[in-house]
């Protein structure tokens, strides 16, 4: 019989009945292939197919910039919330996660903690990382850990893995960055005009327009508004337009796409007079109550539909996060310090009369919608199918699994009840949603994942045993589909 060891080098070695001391890395060329059919699919139609990564947090400046990583914590730990919150189940002290610990110390504190992350995503993604980077098969741990950080270093020095050299290496075409509708975009101009490899585009995310219930927040995002559209806003009036003058610079700027983050999906919307009362009283300092604020934001989220549907944008609507949990951690860390939940909001009527609303006034833009809550799946994934047109192949979709989902079994799940309530053909595919440039390997772990799903559909008979039609469905799920609903140019 076969098994799997580990040897002194900390490499793991596979054992089979024939040759019982035949060493395999961890990641190696078939890693999570279990059929020679998955196999087939992964190596011929989805390995080297590009990325088109239209949804992140990368950041503009370390792309225009061309930034060079200092070393391996810089590049593996700043803001990845995913790794901190492992860190802080393991009893890491909050110094040594988001404090002023030494990068050294803090990678260190990393290294204790993967062997814990078993089964967890994370020692996927980290080893995944480790091979795709720095060419380093090794498991990470306390033992492995000082010759991993000096060879990881000594690779981070090398043009290769700068921004645009990482940009490069995995043969990524277009990133969509998220920025605010005050922005100026600088970089963005600043990587157009440079030699970057990827083109670069922004993606309009108007949430700070919603806040009228804080005005202290509010009210310097207005003005801050009113500089870049260079607007006097002193009314509603004036707002709506400033924010249309944004929306079309970014247009201008390459951007097709928006992005709103929502607790809930707002649908009960005020009147036009009634918005401009809420607005001037949080003008005035005045905060709105949560009832009003929520008919506002309702008002404000028809609107951001209309625009994208005048430019011809895709809509992308992030759902179901409870956000900030933890008061300790907001009061030490700040936001999107890893203290986040999936909510359990109610969600699928008001996301119906949401999209029934744009459908009717024949304003509903292509919408790619992301859900947080897996219970919710079912009636997510059926409400898409309400308000498809006819006009364009999948143009509502249910965006791929994302954040708590973005693992083998919630990709998996993800897939199957896409395939069940809707067109799998054409899912527009994966994206990293990341700040970090690090997260490439993310596409190949999908890329696995929908093989391995699509190899044992084939092995079992369930679907034909015809490669060139089910790898040619393969390619459009890593590619091809994005490209061509998304219309960025490539």
């Amino acid at each position: 019989m076969g098994g799997t060891r580990i040897d002194p080098s900390n490499v793991v070695v596979t054992t089979t009945a024939n040759d019982p001391q035949t060493a395999m890395p961890f990641i190696h060329d078939d890693f999570l292939l279990t059929t020679e059919t998955a196999r087939r699919l992964y190596h011929d139609f989805a390995e080297n197919e590009p990325i088109l990564d239209y949804h992140t947090h990368l950041s503009p400046k370390e792309i225009a910039t061309n930034h060079r990583f200092e070393n391996l914590a810089e590049i593996w730990l700043g803001g990845d919330h995913y790794k901190w919150r492992a860190m802080r189940a393991n009893g890491i002290d909050e110094q040594r996660i988001t404090g002023d610990a030494d990068p050294y110390d803090k990678y260190l504190a990393w290294a204790e903690t993967v062997p814990r992350t078993l089964r967890n995503p994370l020692y996927h993604w980290t080893h995944l990382e480790l091979k795709r980077y720095f060419d380093i098969e090794e498991l990470l741990g306390p033992d492995t850990a000082e010759s991993i950080w000096k060879r990881a270093n000594e690779r981070l020095a090398s043009e290769d893995l700068s921004a645009h050299g990482i940009l490069k290496k995995f043969n990524v075409k277009v990133v969509c960055t998220t920025d605010d509708p005050v922005d100026d975009l600088a970089h963005h101009r600043e990587i157009a005009n440079g030699d970057c490899p990827t083109e670069v585009y922004p993606t309009f995310r108007p949430d700070r327009a919603l806040w009228v219930d804080r005005p202290d927040a509010f009210n310097p995002w207005v003005s801050q508004l009113a500089t870049a559209a260079d607007i006097e806003i002193a009314d509603f009036d004036a707002f709506l337009n400033a924010l249309d003058q944004r929306h079309a610079y970014f247009h201008e700027m390459g951007g097709r796409l928006s992005d709103h983050d929502v607790t809930k999906v707002l649908a009960d919307a005020c009147s036009q007079e009634a918005a401009a009362g809420i607005f001037a009283n949080a003008l005035k300092g005045k905060a709105a109550d949560a009832d009003l604020q929520e008919q506002f934001g309702a008002f404000m989220m028809l609107f951001f539909g209309r625009l994208d549907a005048k430019r011809g944008w895709t809509k992308q609507l992030h759902i179901g996060a409870l956000r900030n949990n933890s008061t300790r951690l907001m009061r030490e860390v700040g936001a999107d310090a890893g203290c986040d939940s999936i909510g359990d909001m109610p969600s699928v009527a008001a996301l119906s009369s949401y999209l029934d609303q744009l459908d009717q006034e024949d304003a509903l833009p292509q919408t790619i919608l992301y859900n947080l809550n897996p219970s919710a799946n079912f009636s997510v994934g059926s409400v898409i199918g309400n308000f498809q047109d006819g006009r364009a192949a999948g143009k509502l979709q249910w965006g791929a699994g994302w954040w708590f989902n973005d693992q083998w079994d919630g990709m998996t799940r993800h897939l199957d009840d896409l395939s069940n309530l809707g067109l799998l053909s054409r899912f527009v595919g994966m994206l990293t949603d990341s700040r970090s440039l690090l997260s490439y390997p993310r596409h190949e772990y999908y890329r696995r994942c929908l093989c391995e799903l699509l190899g044992s559909d084939i092995e079992r008979g369930a679907l034909p045993r015809d490669m060139e039609m089910v790898g040619s469905m393969v390619r459009d799920l890593c590619y091809g589909n994005a490209r061509d609903y998304l219309g960025l140019g490539v």
